[in-house]
């Protein structure tokens, strides 16, 4: 025992040792297995040193590269056009923030995102309409290669309606115009989408007021056009009638009155937002205004109170444009020096204030400074104060506090919800910098067909998950309260694509279990049932490869809800305890902890499930050079292989 096991451990430690830099191999008690092992990390650390220095030129070399991702980055993240690239195959190589927003489907899934990287596109969008959109780029003309593009319009899961365009990703070599020609080209398209819900309706009301217009006012001109022909045709009528004549000329001529105000009543608000508002957080909004107040008058800018948590739907700049006038107009002509800026919700509208205290006006002159077009800092513009105010959908006036010896303009403006991409940029942040978005590796990257059994473990994309439960007898009625899961797609695990959902076990919970996971409660109250979240993540792991530790404690629970939900996990499943028994038979422990310190993996987060989930795809990732290395390269042969320890003969 104290040569030959310890030999085969210290051959299993120098493997790991040889595939992962900053591994070390044991202490051993016999002096020549000690010996061996210093020699052995006196050549890792040599190694080690030579892979850091050559790592760090490989950086060097990849540092331009990584700078212009970078701005792709940030560009990506930054357009208001929803932007989703896919390979032939519909697996999505990149997309930005606005599509995750707006193809994520989060309300009708039950909080899973269905676009992620690897992910297929016609989990959001039509395929027949894609498919016969690729069909129209592959038909178009040589000559025209260069400008060729096809459009669409589809509808998301929640009823939005988008309108895509559509262009193709040819082949980086030969030219454009010449490789079109053939299919093989042809390596996968972008889509541009445009959310047109908001116009698509304002257009249906118009052609509703159209309409309207059309029926409703056809009966009044009517009887006014026989009322007026028959006052003018029988001059000798006698006057009773032509009373009665006149009357119905005045009824229908009110009715058709009436109906017109109705009309521009009800389009009005549709009239107005032609011109694009955006929604703006009202104390940014204050902010800005004092410093181009400052600026531009060289006055004193003091900011009273202001809500912090109203959003507006305006014009900023035509808004920052009247600050900045009424202030100037008030130094120059009635040499204020010092104005406040106030901002508070009154009922449903928010109240911003310009305020100063001083010399007053009369409601005349403040009347003229609101037509007059407005002029500040050399900045002309033929739009009045009054006109910006209105085209937010505003109202403004000029009041007096005779007691308090001030006076305001007060411009009232509509509030807006709180943005979702704002929402989302106030939760806290993950840990890394920016979400990985996009992947252009994938472009390589093969359908995974129905014989995933034959695909190498290096091509398929991977749900790693856990769960938290309320005890360890699935079978006598413990309970799932926790789902973690993230995914690893071309070999990169995607720490911004997470699934992690409490849930409401409708059982108790053991103070044992409340120790090791330290969910509480409390913390379960609100929380969706196993009903809900169950079909939840069965479609975030859609077409992918399971993997888990100890997957068999894990799929008990889910196979044992499958019959009374409707629901079948049916993926192909991998256990990193059994892949860690295939690889290293001769350790003694396999418990998660103990792979992850052979392989130099950081343990964050222990006994919560996404936590748990992250290192064990990281623990999987520093697996797949080691199988490769024992000749297993495919899923068959992972699964075959695990099926031979030791370990795959317990049961749950």
């Amino acid at each position: 025992r104290r040569y030959v096991r310890s030999s085969l451990r210290l051959a299993e430690e120098a493997g790991a040792l040889a595939a992962h830099c900053g591994v070390r191999v044991s202490d051993y008690m016999t002096p020549e297995l000690q010996a061996v092992g210093q020699a052995v990390n006196q050549l890792a650390s040599v190694r080690d040193a030579l892979e850091n220095d050559l790592a760090g030129r490989v950086r060097e070399a990849r540092a331009s590269l990584e700078e212009e991702r970078s701005r792709l980055a940030a560009l990506m993240a930054e357009l208001n056009q929803s932007v989703v690239v896919c390979n032939l195959d519909g697996r999505v190589l990149l997309y930005n923030q606005r599509a995750r927003e707006e193809l994520s489907g989060l309300e009708e899934t039950g909080g899973v995102e269905l676009l992620g990287l690897g992910r297929s596109i016609y989990t959001v969008l039509d395929r027949s309409l894609i498919t016969h959109a690729l069909e129209r780029l592959r038909q178009t003309p040589r000559e025209m290669a260069g400008s060729r593009a096809a459009q669409f319009v589809t509808a998301t899961r929640s009823g939005r309606l988008l309108r895509a365009l559509m262009t193709p990703v040819l082949a980086a070599d030969g030219d454009p115009a010449v490789a079109s020609a053939l299919t093989s080209a042809l390596t996968g398209f972008v889509l541009i989408l445009d959310d047109i819900t908001a116009d698509h309706e304002r257009d249906a009301r118009r052609d509703g007021l159209i309409q309207s217009l059309t029926e409703g006012g056809r009966g009044p001109l009517g009887n006014i056009r026989a009322a007026a022909e028959t006052l003018t045709d029988f001059t000798d009528m006698l006057p009773e009638q032509r009373a009665r004549f006149l009357n119905v000329i005045r009824d229908e001529a009110r009715a058709l009155s009436l109906h017109l105000e109705n009309a521009a009543t009800a389009f009005s608000n549709d009239l107005r937002v032609r011109w694009p508002l955006e929604e703006m957080l009202g104390a940014e909004l204050v902010s800005a205004a004092a410093r181009r107040i400052a600026e531009h008058s060289g006055l004193a800018v003091k900011v009273d109170s202001v809500d912090d948590s109203l959003w507006l739907r305006i014009d900023s700049f035509g808004l920052l444009q009247v600050l900045s006038f009424l202030s100037t107009r008030l130094h120059d002509e009635y040499q204020i020096r010092e104005v406040r800026l106030a901002l508070a919700l009154d009922g449903r509208l928010a109240q911003l204030d310009l305020i100063w205290a001083g010399s007053f006006m009369n409601n005349e002159t403040a009347m003229t400074w609101e037509m007059d077009s407005m002029n500040t800092a050399g900045e002309a513009t033929p739009l009045s104060v009054r006109d910006v105010v209105d085209r937010c959908n505003g109202e403004i006036w000029f009041q007096r506090e005779r007691v308090s010896h001030r006076a305001f303009f007060r411009i009232m403006l509509p509030i807006s919800a709180m943005p979702k991409d704002a929402a989302r940029s106030r939760e806290p942040a993950l840990q890394g910098s920016r979400p990985e978005f996009y992947d252009f590796d994938l472009f390589n990257y093969a359908a995974v067909s129905n014989q995933l059994d034959q695909c190498p473990l290096a091509e398929l994309t991977y749900t790693v998950f856990d769960t938290e439960t309320t005890g360890l007898d699935p079978s006598g009625g413990d309970e799932i309260i926790q789902i973690g899961a993230t995914r690893i797609v071309n070999r990169r695990l995607l720490g911004h694509e997470c699934f992690d959902q409490l849930v409401d076990p409708q059982r108790v919970l053991s103070k044992e279990s409340i120790l090791i996971h330290g969910i509480t409660p409390d913390l379960l109250v609100g929380q969706p049932t196993i009903a809900t979240v169950l079909p939840a993540f069965l479609a975030y792991c859609a077409d992918t490869v399971l993997v888990a530790h100890n997957a068999a404690f894990d799929m008990r629970f889910l196979q044992l809800k499958e019959a009374r939900l409707g629901v079948r996990f049916e993926q192909p499943v991998l256990d990193t305890l059994l892949l860690s028994a295939v690889l290293h038979p001769n350790q003694e422990m396999h418990r998660l902890e103990a792979i992850a310190e052979r392989l130099g993996v950081s343990v964050i987060g222990r006994h919560t499930a996404l936590g748990d989930a992250m290192v064990t795809a990281e623990v999987f990732l520093k697996m797949l050079p080691l199988l490769a290395a024992m000749g297993i390269h495919t899923l068959r042969q992972a699964r075959e292989a695990s099926e031979r320890t030791y370990h795959a003969r317990l049961k749950y």
